[in-house]
């Protein structure tokens, strides 16, 4: 009798202790899941967002006041350059320290990074379309072409970088992504998403 006694209380010892290191187990690997920086750093910084498009330009010495003067430049001394030029466009996050956290609040999963950008800028030159109007007393000069890509290519540029859709498609591509990634967490956890220039905002949930 006292052999099945220590038999049953042995067999409960065994299995309360593979119970409860089961359930640590499982909390530890799923913790180290969430907050895993590496693999969300990745995901954060592959996630770029690519933007196709043209990029036109029109420089001309002609002012369009339609008086006398501006018809006779035209006839003789115009200088009138149209040209479209093909660009792809990357728009994405660079991951720094400072700005890269993932918090893991109870039922709250939280990654803060930082804002998107425009992280890189080609314009496809070998597909370039041109157009001009020259006056009469003017000679072809291949040279304006070069000066007016550089205009081009710093306006355009600058326009793309500050582009506030493209921006907020890049965010939103990053969202995807990551709720993709904690989907097998959010039955009991709720994601939240935020970039540095959104203080006060609140993330995907």
């Amino acid at each position: 009798m006292k052999w099945f006694f220590y038999t049953l209380c042995l067999v409960v010892v065994i299995v309360a202790v593979f119970w409860i290191g089961k359930q640590f187990g499982s909390k530890h690997i799923t913790e180290e899941t969430i907050s895993n920086s590496q693999i969300v750093r990745e995901i954060a910084e592959l996630g770029s967002l690519e933007v196709m498009g043209n990029a036109s330009i029109k420089t001309s010495n002609i002012t369009d006041n339609n008086d006398w003067s501006d018809n006779l430049k035209k006839a003789f001394l115009e200088n009138t350059v149209f040209v479209t030029i093909p660009y792809v466009a990357k728009y994405g996050v660079v991951i720094d320290s400072s700005q890269f956290h993932i918090h893991l609040d109870k039922k709250v999963i939280r990654v803060d990074l930082p804002a998107p950008a425009l992280l890189s800028y080609e314009l496809k030159v070998d597909k370039m379309e041109t157009a001009n109007r020259k006056g009469f007393l003017l000679f072809q000069d291949d040279e304006t072409y070069t000066v007016v890509q550089k205009k081009l290519y710093q306006t355009s540029r600058d326009q793309l970088a500050h582009n506030n859709i493209y921006l907020q498609q890049s965010k939103d591509k990053i969202r995807r992504l990551l709720t993709q990634y904690y989907q097998p967490f959010l039955k009991d956890h709720t994601l939240e998403v935020h970039f540095a220039d959104e203080e006060g905002k609140t993330g995907l949930q």
